[in-house]
C-alpha cells in the first residue's frame, strides 16, 4: 500500500489534499458542536438521564482538534484504580447456586422461586436449568414468526474510565440495522477472526480475555442489541417451553405476580425484551428499576458470564463505587445516593476485583442456552457475552418485593426522579384483595406465601397510617380550602415526583398537584392560596382494613419507625410529635369549611358545611355535593372494586399500538393516560404518542409529539424527553385514568368554558384496547 501511494501523480496528490482540506473545513465551521447522543440504558429508570448517560459533547476548533478536556470516547488509557495485571482474581469469585427443578416443580415459576428465595436471595443471583427444551429455535421464531424483524445495535467502548467530569463511559447508537441472521454472521466473523475458531472456548479463558481486552486490548468497541422489542419464545402449542408458564411473556401476569395489576404493559417490565450480543458485548453494573426481580433466559449461542451482588450488600456496593470508582465531581448528591444516581445510567463497568478487595460479596454464574438466571430485589449485577448469543428478560414482583419497592420509591424522591411504577396504587390494590380473601388459616398457604402477604399488609399499614397523620396535620393547619373526590388513578407530585394514588393537594389552576408529604404552610404556588384536598371515596374502608391488618400476628411486629420513614419522606411530620398535640391514629378527621363555590373567580373548590367530617364530605369530581342519604363506600362496593381489580390491571401505563383507543360500551368511560414507558426502543413510524394540554382559557387540540431528529434514546426516551421539556412549567403528570360518569362529564363540560380543569398535561399513548 505504501508503494502505491508513492507512485501517485502530483495531480492525484493535490486532489487528495484538496478533498482533505474541504473535509476539515466542513468539520471546523466556527465553533461547530458535534453531539454524540447516547442511549440511556435505563430509560428506565424512570427518570431523567443520569450524569453518566447524557453523552459527550465535543467542541471542534477551527484547527480540527478536539480539546483535551473531552477525551476520545474509545481511547484506552491506564486507570490506576482498576489496576489488575494479575487476572487470577477471576478464580476467587465464587459460583452462585444452581437449581435443577423437576417437571412438577417447574409447573409454576413464582411458586418455585418463592421456595428457593430464602437461600438463593443471599447470593443476589441464581441459575435455574430448565427441564423443558424449546423445540422451535429462537432463530426460527424471529425469522419466521416475527415478520420483518430487525433491530439497531448500540456501540459499546471496550475500555475503563476515570469516572470524572472529563472521562466517563457512554454507549452510542451505531445506526446499523440488522436482521437476526445478519448480526449472527457479523458476530461469528468477529469471533473467528480473533481466535481462528468457530467453536466455543473455555469459559474461564474468555473471562480473562474480556478483562484483558477492557484493560489494554486493541479492540475499540463492540455492538450490542439490547432492549429490543419482541420475544423469541414460540407461540406454537407443540413447543413445551413456549407453552409453559416459564415463557417470559406470561411471567409478569401470573396470579402471584404483583405486576398483573398493571392494566397495560410496560416493555421490558411486564413484556420481555431481547438482548442479542457478540463477543465481549456487556451489560454494565446496575440494579433493576424499583428493585424488581428479573428473570433472564438464554435462547441460543455462546455462554454469558454474570456477576451478582446480594441485595443485603447493595449499600456496601454503592459505598465502594462512590469512594473507589467515581470522582466526587460527577456525583449529584453526597452519600450512597450519589453513586446510585450515576449507576442508574447503566454504563458503569469495572472489575469485580475491587469488590473482592473491599469485602463486598460478589458471585458468578455462567449461563448457557436453556438456562434461566434470576436476579433478586436490589441485587446489583453485570456481565458479558462469550460470543454470539440471544437472551430474553422481563421483570416481575411478588409480595416480598414491597419493602424493596418502598426503598426505591424513597430514593427516587430524594433524587427527584420520576417513578416507573405506581407503587402506592399497587399496595392498595393488593391490600384490597387480601382484605376480601379468606383468612390464611382457611387456606393452604406456604410459609413463603404468608411472608409475602405480611409484607403487603405491613406496607399498606405504613402508608395508611402516614396519610391519616398527614390529613390530620392538614386539618390542623386550617389551610385546606375544600375536599373533592379523587377519581384519578395515580398522579405525580410536582415537587418531589412521588406517585400519589390515595390523596394529593391541588391549587387554583389545577397545575401543581402536591403530595401530602410537604408542609402546606410553606407551599408557595404561583396561582394563589387555594389548597384543595383530593381524597379517595373509599378511604374509610381502606383505614378499616389497615386497622384490622395491624392487629394480626406478625404484622404488628413488622411495623417499625425506620420503615415508616420510607413512606413519609420528605415529610417532617412525626407520630410522636403529633401525639403530643392530641393526634390519635385512625380517628375521625373534621375539616372546618365555610367557603362557598365561587363560579365567577374560576375557583372550583367545593363548599361544605362547617365541621363536616372528612369522609362524608368527599364529593365526586367537579360535581355537586352528595345527597344527604348517600354514604361513603360500603362493603359491597369494596368487594366490587376487588373483583374489578382481579380482572382488570391497574391504569397506569398505556399500550403502544397503532390502533385508536377502543372503549367497550359497558366500560366506565375512563380515559387512558400515561406519562412514560420503560426500556422502549420506540419505532415512531408505527406508534403515535399524543400530548393533550388544557389550560384555564381554552382547550388545545391534541398535539403529536415530534420525533427527535437524532433519536438515540432507549427504552423510554420519547417519554423522558417530552417530560423533561415540561418540567420547568411545573405541570402535573396524570398517570392513570380519570373516572367520570356521563352525568359528571356533562357537569364538567358546563363549567369548562369558563373554568377549565387546566394544567394537567397528559401524555396519551394511542392504542389502548380496554379488556
Amino acid at each position: 500500500m505504501a508503494e502505491r501511494r508513492s507512485c501517485l501523480s502530483k495531480e492525484a496528490k493535490d486532489g487528495l489534499e484538496y478533498l482533505k482540506r474541504k473535509r476539515l473545513q466542513k468539520m471546523s465551521s466556527v465553533n461547530e458542536t458535534v453531539d454524540f447522543s447516547t442511549m440511556a440504558r435505563s430509560g428506565g429508570d424512570a427518570l431523567r438521564p443520569s450524569l453518566a448517560s447524557r453523552g459527550i459533547r465535543l467542541r471542534v476548533t477551527s484547527s480540527g482538534a478536539v480539546p483535551s478536556a473531552a477525551k476520545d470516547a474509545f481511547l484506552k488509557e491506564k486507570v490506576d484504580k482498576f489496576e489488575t495485571d494479575d487476572l487470577k482474581w477471576t478464580e476467587r469469585v465464587p459460583e452462585c447456586p444452581v437449581y435443577r427443578p423437576t417437571k412438577d416443580e417447574f409447573e409454576d415459576p413464582l411458586t418455585y422461586l418463592q421456595k428457593i428465595f430464602p437461600e438463593a436471595s443471599k447470593y443476589g443471583i441464581c441459575k435455574i436449568v430448565s427441564p423443558l427444551t424449546a423445540t422451535v429455535p429462537a432463530g426460527a421464531v424471529l425469522m419466521k414468526e416475527k415478520s420483518n424483524f430487525k433491530f439497531t445495535t448500540r456501540v459499546q467502548p471496550l475500555r475503563l474510565a476515570e469516572w470524572d467530569s472529563d472521562d466517563k463511559v457512554t454507549f452510542f447508537m451505531s445506526g446499523r440495522n440488522y436482521t437476526f441472521r445478519d448480526y449472527e454472521k457479523m458476530a461469528n466473523k468477529v469471533f473467528a477472526r480473533r481466535y481462528c475458531s468457530g467453536g466455543s472456548l473455555p469459559d474461564s479463558f474468555l473471562e480473562k480475555e474480556f478483562w484483558k481486552e477492557i484493560l489494554c486490548g486493541k479492540t475499540e468497541s463492540v455492538e450490542y442489541a439490547c432492549d429490543v422489542d419482541g420475544s423469541a419464545f414460540s407461540s406454537a402449542p407443540v413447543d413445551p417451553l413456549g407453552s409453559s408458564n416459564w415463557n417470559l411473556n406470561k411471567v409478569s401476569r401470573l396470579p402471584k405476580s404483583i405486576l398483573r395489576l398493571l392494566e397495560t404493559s410496560i416493555p421490558g417490565v411486564t413484556e420481555p425484551m431481547l438482548y442479542i450480543g457478540m463477543l465481549f458485548s456487556m451489560f454494565a453494573w446496575h440494579v433493576e428499576d424499583h428493585y424488581l426481580y428479573s428473570i433472564n433466559y438464554q435462547h441460543c449461542g455462546a455462554s454469558k458470564t454474570w456477576y451478582g451482588v446480594p441485595g443485603s450488600a447493595a449499600l456496601k456496593f454503592e459505598k465502594v463505587v462512590r469512594e473507589r470508582v467515581y470522582n466526587d465531581d460527577i456525583l449529584s448528591t453526597c452519600g450512597e445516593d450519589g453513586a446510585f444516581d450515576v449507576l442508574l445510567g447503566k454504563t458503569t463497568i469495572f472489575p469485580p476485583k475491587i469488590l473482592l478487595d473491599h469485602d463486598v460479596p460478589v458471585y458468578k454464574a455462567v449461563q448457557k442456552p436453556g438456562e434461566f438466571v434470576v436476579t433478586f430485589p436490589r441485587a446489583y449485577h453485570a456481565g458479558f457475552s462469550h460470543g454470539f448469543n440471544c437472551g430474553e428478560a422481563v421483570n416481575f414482583a411478588m409480595g416480598d418485593w414491597f419493602p424493596f419497592g418502598a426503598i426505591a420509591s424513597c430514593r427516587y424522591a430524594h433524587l427527584n426522579r420520576l417513578p416507573l411504577l405506581p407503587h402506592e396504587e399497587l399496595i392498595c390494590k393488593e391490600a384490597i384483595l387480601l382484605n376480601s380473601s379468606p383468612k390464611p388459616e382457611n387456606l393452604d398457604f406456604t410459609p413463603a406465601e404468608l411472608s409475602g402477604q405480611r409484607n403487603i399488609k405491613t406496607a399498606f399499614v405504613h402508608l395508611i397510617r402516614f396519610l391519616h397523620l398527614a390529613r390530620w396535620n392538614l386539618m390542623k393547619s386550617g389551610l385546606c380550602t375544600g375536599i373533592v373526590s379523587n377519581t384519578y388513578g395515580t398522579i405525580v407530585c410536582s415537587m418531589c415526583k412521588r406517585d400519589c394514588y390515595l390523596a394529593f393537594i391541588n391549587c387554583h389552576c389545577y397545575s401543581h398537584p402536591v403530595c401530602l408529604r410537604h408542609d402546606v404552610t410553606k407551599l408557595d404556588l404561583p396561582c394563589g392560596t387555594t389548597r384543595t384536598l383530593y381524597l379517595r371515596d373509599n378511604i374509610e374502608d381502606l383505614e378499616a382494613a389497615a386497622k384490622k391488618f395491624e392487629k394480626e400476628d406478625g404484622v404488628s411486629d413488622m411495623i417499625t419507625t425506620d420503615e415508616e420513614e420510607l413512606y413519609t419522606y420528605p415529610s417532617s411530620i412525626t407520630l410522636s410529635a403529633a401525639k403530643d398535640e392530641g393526634y390519635s391514629p385512625y380517628s375521625t378527621i373534621y375539616f372546618d369549611f365555610n367557603t362557598e363555590l365561587d363560579m365567577t373567580s374560576g375557583n372550583l373548590v367545593m363548599s361544605y358545611e362547617a365541621n363536616a367530617p372528612c369522609i362524608s364530605s368527599v364529593t365526586d369530581d367537579y360535581v355537586n355535593r352528595r345527597a344527604p342519604n348517600c354514604s361513603s363506600s360500603s362493603e359491597s362496593k369494596l368487594l366490587e372494586e376487588v373483583a374489578s381489580s382481579s380482572n382488570k390491571k391497574t391504569r397506569f401505563f398505556s399500550a403502544v399500538k397503532d390502533e385508536p383507543i377502543v372503549t367497550d360500551q359497558e366500560s366506565d368511560g375512563s380515559d387512558s393516560e400515561s406519562f412514560r414507558v420503560k426500556r422502549r426502543s420506540f419505532k415512531l413510524e408505527n406508534r403515535t404518542v399524543v400530548l393533550e394540554t388544557r389550560d384555564s382559557e381554552h382547550h388545545q387540540d391534541l398535539k403529536r409529539l415530534k420525533r427527535p431528529q437524532n433519536y438515540n434514546e432507549g427504552r423510554c426516551s420519547a417519554s423522558i424527553n417530552s417530560i423533561s421539556k415540561q418540567e420547568d412549567e411545573e405541570v402535573a403528570l396524570v398517570i392513570s385514568n380519570r373516572k367520570e360518569t356521563d352525568e359528571q362529564q356533562s357537569d364538567v363540560m358546563m363549567m369548562k368554558d369558563e373554568h377549565h380543569f387546566g394544567g394537567f398535561k397528559r401524555l396519551k399513548v394511542k392504542g389502548l384496547i380496554k379488556p
